[in-house]
């Protein structure tokens, strides 16, 4: 396997490197303290193409590759983890259904928007009894009058409260479990359509995390993405490819965490030398570089399967890359505030909003107990 990047995707990594030490770092406290959403980053990452990185020019994207996708996530979020939630989210998980699975009037209607980052976009699956267990779900869609009428509530949705296109699944066939579920469009001022409770969150905290309400929402026939009955296996497609987007993010996370760390080692005195003479210290730092390319390696294996389209194998892959990544990432932090001892613990130093920006990579799109359970059913089939 070639492990060089190309031009293209070092050109691409240089330039959101920079953006992310001029623009991103510098107000990264900021956001984090004030829970505001960084609306100027998104719209200078759409104007760089980020906001649609994979998807095809025709639809107003920039056309790159997956590996490029997850290059694009971890430098801005080696920046601000927060953004790098929002830009994830947007892409794996609203844009991506709409992309594969929905009509061309769709696309040509809401994905043109959405790559630009004129538009946000969000997606729910989860909700107050439906976390892990997707069959759980208890929004109804009932069809009414040539409408689909959407009843029920979503939570802990990223971007929920400034998104202007929600993709969110529904029962639309009682009774069937996961085969009963469907999948919608709905636009932002759709009536019966609204934000419910806002989060208060441990970590990414400029992120926008909401409960969204349905209360006899209806919407056009035409806003069904794929066919009905098919909303678990677009949901499951569009958590693979999620998943590499979560685990770039981890990666981002857990080298800002060494890049602060290192420097400060070596500056850092006690006991008449640096700090970073000491091997405790240098076996901390050698398990964090470690950790971190392998699961970077992890990441660029499974975005280059997505764009294979063999299902299984990318599947299985990104379940790994999100479950080592994530878990690697929490480690790393960990690892950062114990070199900085108690300084790690105060706001003064960024670690500790490492540490908690980092905890979440272990459960949304998937806790780490479930890509366990990906990963097993498919090693035992392979068998």
């Amino acid at each position: 396997m070639d492990f060089q990047l190309t031009e293209e995707q070092h050109m691409l990594r240089d330039t959101l490197r920079q953006f992310a030490e001029n623009e991103l770092k510098p107000k990264a406290e900021h956001y984090d303290r004030t829970h505001e959403f960084p609306m100027e980053h998104i719209k200078k990452l759409g104007e760089l193409g980020i906001m649609g990185v994979v998807y095809p020019e025709e639809y107003n994207g920039a056309g790159m590759d997956y590996v490029s996708y997850a290059i694009a996530v971890e430098e801005i979020s080696r920046g601000d983890a927060a953004t790098g939630t929002i830009v994830s989210a947007h892409n794996s998980l609203c844009l991506s259904p709409i992309y594969y699975f929905g009509s061309e009037e769709i696309k040509k209607k809401y994905l043109t928007k959405l790559t630009t980052g004129e538009w946000i976009g969000c997606f729910g699956i989860t909700e107050p009894d439906a976390g892990s267990d997707a069959a759980g779900t208890k929004t109804t869609a009932e069809f009414k009058n040539g409408m689909w009428v959407l009843n029920g509530s979503k939570n802990f949705i990223t971007n929920g409260g400034v998104a202007q296109v929600a993709v969110v699944t529904a029962v639309t066939d009682k009774g069937q479990g996961h085969k009963g579920l469907s999948m919608f469009l709905i636009e932002k001022g759709t009536p019966g359509f609204s934000v419910g409770k806002v989060e208060d969150k441990l970590g990414i905290c400029a992120s926008s995390t909401t409960e969204l309400v349905f209360d006899n929402c209806a919407i056009p026939e035409s806003h069904m993405i794929g066919k009905r009955g098919e909303g678990f296996k677009i949901a499951m497609h569009t958590l693979d490819g999620g998943r590499v987007g979560i685990a770039a993010q981890a990666v981002g996370i857990a080298q800002a965490a060494l890049d602060f760390v290192v420097p400060y080692a070596k500056e850092r005195k006690q006991f008449g030398k640096s700090i970073s003479d000491f091997q405790a210290v240098q076996w901390m730092i050698a398990d964090m570089a470690t950790e971190i390319q392998a699961a970077r390696l992890l990441v660029y294996q499974a975005a280059e399967l997505i764009g294979t389209g063999e299902r299984q194998r990318y599947s299985k892959y990104a379940a790994m890359a999100k479950l080592f990544a994530s878990e690697m990432s929490h480690r790393v932090t960990h690892k950062a505030i114990q070199i900085l001892g108690g300084y790690g613990y105060v706001k003064d130093y960024p670690v500790e909003r490492f540490y908690r920006d980092s905890r979440i990579t272990e459960i949304y799109e998937g806790t780490s107990e479930i890509q366990r359970l990906v990963i097993a059913n498919n090693v035992l089939r392979e068998y």
